[in-house]
């Protein structure tokens, strides 16, 4: 069976404007560009940012998602509501997708001649070999890949930057969001559009929880319940998230020295107050995946395995280890990320190798004291 999102067949959906009239907050909006990493690290970014808009009181412009083709040189915009729905969203702050506004509000509140980039400090032009001159210094907004393209899509061109150092985007502690009200009231900057996203990586502790407001589309949600109908058994499953490509084997051999890798601190603590994380958690071995999957087994009556990976899949050597218990061992083919963490989210338990920068969309609406470690080798979150 094929699960396939296809985005030509769903835009007319996601175009469709609302019958009402957009309003124009006076409190501002906040627009960036979620330029660094994929669909991970963005989903990062974008709660943090989330926080620091509704820190700020100011409207925030949902950015589409970057995604990037082999074929393609230049980056792809998705819409923001082509994997999300926005409703959930505004029962915590005020959101509007990044199409709406430009179509409905940008030619009247941030004309053409208004457009100013923010970023932290001036960045080099791609296009200055010869060291950086006074002239050019600026954020150089539209420069390189994803940025260009990013801006492109919306027909956005920058007059001008703006350098806000020494603000920072921590708005949970301190003054700071008073700071950036101060330095840029809404009345004369209605937009403050960032070169990159105004959340940190791995996201902030305070911001984590917005999690619980992103939702699945009906279409990805409609694509994951329908593998599992007619894949999966009629009964309780394990999905197992596999990161075992070359980038993730690289990746994991920083675990010695870095022990907050990626999204760890959602279940090892943002001080390691839980524990500290192994190499056998980053990268676990066939043996170890196994072990773990045969406790679960003996614990209820799993009738099968949905496997998710960007790699190896290790399904034959799942089914071949799991055959005395008539498991049936599956992947979702072709593979797409955003089913496979819609899947993985309805699952009754989760094995994952850890600490996946994608965990906290795939472990969304579970809290810190549902993560345990086992043998403190892989982690298992239960549902």
């Amino acid at each position: 069976m094929l699960f396939v999102l296809t985005l030509v067949i769903f835009k007319t959906v996601f175009s469709i404007s609302s019958a009402e009239d957009v309003q124009v907050d006076p409190n501002g909006y906040v627009m960036y560009c979620p330029c660094m990493g994929r669909f991970g690290n963005q989903a990062d970014h974008f709660l943090g940012a989330l926080g620091f808009a509704h820190g700020l009181n100011r409207t925030l412009v949902l950015p589409p998602w970057v995604e990037y083709r082999p074929s393609d040189v230049k980056s792809h915009q998705v819409p923001f509501n082509f994997y999300f729905d926005v409703k959930p969203l505004e029962e915590f702050h005020r959101v509007i997708t990044m199409d709406k506004f430009m179509e409905e509000l940008a030619p009247t509140i941030w004309p053409p001649e208004k457009r100013i980039s923010f970023c932290y400090m001036s960045r080099n032009s791609i296009l200055n070999k010869g060291g950086q001159k006074e002239a050019d210094k600026g954020c150089n907004a539209k420069d390189g890949n994803p940025f260009g393209p990013f801006w492109d899509t919306f027909k956005i061109d920058f007059v001008g930057s703006e350098m806000y150092a020494p603000l920072h985007f921590d708005v949970h502690h301190g003054s700071t969001a008073a700071k950036w009200l101060k330095k840029y009231p809404p009345d004369k900057w209605p937009v403050l559009a960032f070169t990159g996203a105004p959340g940190s990586f791995p996201v902030q502790e305070e911001n984590r929880a917005l999690h619980r407001y992103l939702k699945w589309s009906e279409p990805v949600r409609a694509a994951a319940m329908s593998f599992i109908h007619k894949e999966l058994p009629n009964a309780p499953f394990i999905g197992i998230h596999l990161r075992n490509g070359m980038d993730w084997v690289r990746a994991c051999q920083h675990i010695p020295e870095t022990k907050n890798l990626f999204s760890a601190p959602q279940c090892l603590g943002y001080n390691n107050e839980f524990g500290l994380a192994t190499p056998a958690m980053c990268m676990p071995n066939k043996e170890i995946i196994i072990r773990h999957l045969r406790k679960l087994l003996k614990s209820s009556n799993y009738e099968s395995v949905f496997v998710a990976s960007d790699n190896n899949h290790m399904l034959k050597e799942l089914a071949n280890s799991l055959k005395k218990n008539n498991i049936v061992v599956k992947k979702l083919d072709p593979g797409n990320p955003h089913i496979e963490l819609a899947i993985l989210g309805i699952e009754k338990e989760t094995l994952e190798d850890f600490p996946l920068r994608s965990g906290l969309f795939q472990m969304s609406g579970w809290q810190k004291s549902q993560c345990s470690m086992m043998n403190s080798e892989l982690l298992i979150a239960m549902d």
